[in-house]
């Protein structure tokens, strides 16, 4: 067998192995917008949760503290704007918007000790609180797809892969934790 074989067959081995390494690229790429979109998809349901839940909380509210119509406009305000949220920037806005106007209605709530009292109000607390946690639970699985996707975007060899088939990195998604940075006002 001549040199030029040996060198022929040589290269075509290396042109398979990355024609194989190249799809194995790609594959990964496209299981990785998946777990995003999925990811994504998981937060939505979270929200719709929240979204459902806060009309009934609003009313239990409303019927203790009935001069509070400025804090309940808000709240119903915030909720609409976040349902109608088209993109990560927006959405990210209106659930901050939200959850700060979800924190004055807490706030409210805590100034009537017969609301407190209720097992109506207090159940509707309880699976708020627990929603929460599910939203930011279902948020770190986002962030965690995010982070896996853009990382491979962004590493050689496989930016290269990335750049030729259009993959783009996708946002994280992050809520600001408004417990911490404000105490929320209650005016009377």
């Amino acid at each position: 067998m001549g040199t030029g074989i040996v060198v022929l067959i040589v290269l075509l081995a290396l042109a398979v192995i990355f024609l194989f390494y190249g799809i194995s690229i790609y594959n990964r790429l496209v299981k990785l917008r998946t777990l995003v979109e999925e990811a994504w998809s998981g937060i939505n349901v979270q929200l719709k949760k929240r979204y459902d839940l806060i009309p009934n909380l609003v009313e239990t509210v409303k019927g203790y503290a009935t001069h509070e119509s400025e804090t309940f406009n808000k709240v119903t305000q915030a909720r609409a704007h976040a349902m109608s949220a088209k993109d990560l920037k927006s959405q990210e806005t209106a659930e901050n918007d939200l959850n700060r106007a979800l924190m004055n209605l807490l706030a409210v709530a805590e100034q009537y000790p017969d609301l407190k009292a209720n097992e109506n109000f207090m159940q509707l607390q309880h699976q708020l609180s627990l929603i929460e946690s599910d939203i930011e639970k279902s948020r770190r699985f986002y962030n965690g797809s995010v982070r896996d996707k853009n990382i491979v975007i962004d590493t050689f060899p496989s930016n290269i892969i990335a750049g030729m088939f259009n993959f783009t990195k996708s946002l994280f998604f992050e809520l600001e934790n408004e417990q911490e940075k404000t105490a929320p006002q209650v005016k009377f």
